[in-house]
């Protein structure tokens, strides 16, 4: 953690070209070894790599593809850390595994670095949660051809109060049979639900859902895979801290100053890069201000709830819909639903996630009357951005381009 001392030393040190946001330099002396640092997922891995520099071999865990909440570490990503000098992560609001991770390494001499450490905040806003396929016992049936069945539409993440919606697929056409369960509960079939859709509002406690095939003759054919709908609001905690620029600064400092207690040789050239990139944030965040200071409507509107912290820092207002798949189109009341939300915000724009802009919300937009548009959460940098070789501070001022199409 960063102690109080830093922080009142910072604006003194920003006034120094030569020397960093965060810590002094030294002689100038350097080493030539390159340290070996394993990070969790990319806002860490980026922050990492730009106070770095050449002088470490940084390693991502979670990669394209990967949901950074529910990733499950390999015996390869073990074994990097064990021999690694730095491991640097957010915090377990975050990685959920970070806990199982760290009891399995052996390793006394590394470095581990807590991004998030005295940073969080409780907010007004609530935190997304991991959520997956469960082994969990499932329906219990006799011949039934196990797995054969596919639900779609199981998010990253839900919220208590979220609309969650699932649709079953089979090779065949099929009536339908929907089982849910408790934590603490049995198997119980929903009454009166015989197609391919599943339609249910989320509350705090953990739910099971299984869709079962049913051939003419009323026999359960084909089943499929538990899933879990895991939903955790931890308190109303957040941990998208990345995502404020001006908490994005305390993360650098941290990761520079980790750096310069494992290589104290290179503490100039650490303090140099760190002192580079905070003063990029510091232009980042001056953009948002400056954007926002004399906005007269001042919310926006989100499929889920992981902006908390731009919104906070910058006095707006986040509205989420929550629940909306894009794999699985929305049914009429849900449409009317969210229809009814827009019109009384006078909704202009619904932002998805990156990777979330396909047919199903333009359905969406096109029936509500509004217009749809990317915000990055940048829990995975996307495709689009490694494609052009771009990285944080181009993907915050995407989202800076993106929420002026509401705050204005």
């Amino acid at each position: 953690m960063i102690n109080k001392k830093r922080f009142i030393l910072l604006p003194m040190l920003l006034v120094a070209v030569t020397i960093s946001a965060c810590t002094a330099g030294n002689s100038g002396e350097t080493s030539d070894a390159q340290l070996s640092i394993v990070s969790s997922f990319y806002p860490v891995y980026e922050f990492t790599q730009q106070v770095a520099g050449d002088k470490a071999d940084i390693t991502l865990m979670v990669g394209s593809g990967a949901d950074p909440h529910s990733y499950e570490p390999s015996a390869k990503n073990i074994a990097e850390i064990n021999n690694a000098d730095m491991f640097v992560y957010s915090s377990e609001k975050m990685e959920f595994w970070i806990t199982s991770l760290l009891n399995s390494i052996d390793n006394e001499e590394l470095k581990i670095v807590r991004t998030a450490e005295g940073l969080e905040r409780e907010n007004h806003f609530d935190t997304p949660s991991s959520t997956g396929m469960a082994k969990e016992d499932s329906v219990e049936s006799v011949s039934i051809a196990p797995y054969d069945v596919t639900v779609l539409g199981v998010a990253g993440h839900y919220h208590s109060g979220d609309t969650l919606t699932l649709r079953a697929q089979f090779e065949e056409t099929v009536k339908w049979r929907w089982y849910t369960k408790k934590m603490s509960g049995d198997w119980t079939q929903i009454d009166g639900l015989t197609d391919d859709r599943f339609e249910y509002t989320t509350n705090k406690e953990d739910l099971f859902v299984q869709a079962v095939a049913v051939d003419a003759e009323g026999n359960e054919i084909a089943q499929s895979e538990v899933a879990r709908i895991h939903i955790d609001d931890h308190d109303e905690e957040d941990p998208h801290i990345w995502l404020d620029p001006v908490l994005a600064k305390d993360q650098v400092c941290m990761i520079e100053e980790a750096l310069i207690e494992v290589d104290p040789d290179n503490e100039a050239y650490y303090a140099e890069n760190a002192q580079q990139f905070i003063e990029e944030l510091e232009k980042l965040h001056k953009e948002y201000e400056e954007a926002f200071k004399d906005a007269e409507n001042r919310s926006f509107v989100v499929q889920h709830q992981a902006f908390g912290y731009i919104a906070s820092r910058y006095n707006l207002t986040q509205i989420a819909i929550g629940g909306l798949s894009t794999e699985v189109e929305p049914s009429p009341a849900r449409i009317a639903e969210i229809g009814k939300l827009v019109e009384a915000n006078n909704v202009p724009v619904i932002y998805y996630q990156q990777g979330g802009n396909s047919a199903i919300a333009q359905t969406v937009a096109n029936e509500t009357d509004t217009e749809t548009a990317i915000l990055h959460d940048l829990e995975i940098l996307s495709g689009e951005l490694r494609g052009k070789d771009l990285g944080y501070l181009d993907a915050m001022r995407e989202n800076l381009k993106a929420l002026k199409l509401s705050i204005n």
